[in-house]
């Protein structure tokens, strides 16, 4: 068993039994799940909608290198920066230059779950860089030394009287703080971080070929102080965030608000195209887009499961996916947690250390029903239980005992041979430690099917 494999049941067995832990995310995604309810009803026609988005998103990743260069050729002809990174670590030297070029000693940060895959932060602290968060569930994140929960509602795990005592500790609030005055409170040491700060950092929700621009959305409006005041702007960005037109923002902004937190659309949506003009009042003077593979392109290559790249990054899958609300989003030790997690971390971080995660499904298909654009993630979750067999990821004491068990259940004799309170001491023996001690195991009739056929006479 792979060491990423043991951590993650020695954790779910922790946290699948933690009952005030499953109460809190349970109330959080009860809660994600009215407000989806309630937003959908802005579609009149859902269902197209969902379908349109996938058709568009096909015909993007199928043509992946025309729109990505059009997107470079437009961005770069208003003199904007397209910077390519094949790996975590050339995204991390580029980040790097541009800081030392700005002579930067500090970065705002706005919320992007890319810079969470490259291990960003803790990066550029290595380097004498302050960096601070300042969406409220990665600033509460940050404080607490986590990494995000969940990928739209970071710190989605923390009750209202633990992040008060959390800002207690760390920034000496006052005890006891209720939401709206912990929020304000945050709101006074940003403000400050804005004006100080010399470079901002943001994530990206779609790239927009056609135009060459950038376009985000969020919330609470840090992304768009991140890019106001510091002179310079990176954005971070995945290569499979592109849409083929600056029009596709009329299905995408909305199918992503209702999905991700059950609003008709978010509140700040902002589409950067480059630097300051001359003629303009704010932003940076200087932009640049890195374009980050990090092992998407081993993704695009495999052409069945070429439609994770689709994924928009909603986090609705999360939300109706039985093992997150047991196991919560820690447990998957990856970036991504999750059903959307389950089926490209093996690709971004290697199939032998992560091909547990597909195994952790019930395949309920609940996830793919949920999904904005149609992915079909139980079947791509079968998909790498079946490549993982085919790459010889098992163990050889689980190979040798599924060869058991495929034996003896396709042989009537074998099955035959012992009674009833053998096969529930051999159970017990083999599967008690891997079933857990808070469940029951399968309990074998006494007699076998022959012997109660017999019985009857016939």
């Amino acid at each position: 068993m792979h060491e990423q494999e043991k951590i993650f049941q020695e954790e779910s067995r922790i946290k699948a039994t933690d009952l005030e832990h499953r109460r809190k995310i349970n109330y959080s995604l009860t809660q994600s799940d009215i407000a989806f309810q309630k937003g959908k009803n802005v579609f009149s026609d859902l269902e197209s909608a969902r379908k349109r988005a996938k058709n568009i998103k096909w015909e993007t990743i199928e043509h992946l290198n025309k729109y990505l260069l059009e997107f470079e050729k437009k961005f770069t002809e208003r003199g904007g920066k397209v910077i390519w990174a094949e790996n975590p670590q050339q995204a991390l030297d580029a980040v790097l230059q541009i800081c030392k070029q700005k002579q930067a000693k500090s970065v705002v940060k706005s919320k992007s779950m890319v810079t969470e895959e490259i291990h960003l932060n803790p990066f550029l602290s290595r380097h004498g860089i302050e960096v601070v968060e300042t969406d409220l569930g990665e600033y509460i994140q940050q404080l607490s030394g986590e990494a995000p929960y969940h990928m739209v509602a970071p710190s989605m795990h923390k009750s209202r009287e633990e992040v008060a005592r959390l800002f207690h500790d760390k920034l000496n609030a006052p005890p006891g703080l209720a939401p709206e005055e912990l929020t304000l409170f945050t709101r006074q040491i940003l403000r400050q971080k804005y004006v100080d700060a010399d470079i901002g950092i943001t994530g990206v929700n779609f790239l927009l070929a056609d135009i060459g621009a950038v376009a985000v959305t969020e919330n609470e409006g840090n992304a768009r102080l991140c890019t106001s005041f510091p002179k310079t702007h990176i954005a971070i960005t995945g290569i499979e965030k592109i849409l083929p037109s600056v029009n596709d923002l009329a299905l995408f902004w909305p199918l992503l608000a209702t999905h991700g937190s059950g609003q008709q659309v978010t509140v700040y949506n902002t589409i950067f195209s480059g630097a300051r003009k001359e003629n303009e009042t704010d932003g940076p003077e200087d932009m640049y887009v890195i374009l980050l593979d990090n092992g998407r392109t081993n993704i695009l290559a495999d052409v069945t499961a070429r439609e994770s790249l689709f994924c928009i990054r909603c986090g609705a899958c999360l939300n109706v996916c039985p093992v997150f609300k047991n196991i919560g989003g820690h447990t998957y030790n990856a970036t991504y947690g999750g059903p959307i997690g389950s089926v490209i971390t093996p690709y971004l971080s290697g199939l032998k250390s992560y091909k547990h995660l597909s195994y952790a499904s019930s395949l309920c298909g609940a996830c793919t029903q949920v999904c904005p654009v149609h992915i079909n993630l139980h079947e791509l979750l079968l998909y790498n239980r079946n490549k993982s067999v085919k790459a010889h990821c098992g163990s050889r004491s689980e190979k040798i005992g599924w060869l058991l068990w495929k034996k003896a259940c396709l042989n009537r004799a074998m099955m035959n041979i012992t009674n009833g309170r053998i096969k529930n001491f051999m159970i017990k023996l083999l599967f008690r430690k891997s079933w857990g001690d808070n469940r029951s195991l399968p309990d074998f009739a006494p007699k076998t099917f022959n012997e109660l056929w017999e019985a009857t006479g016939q």
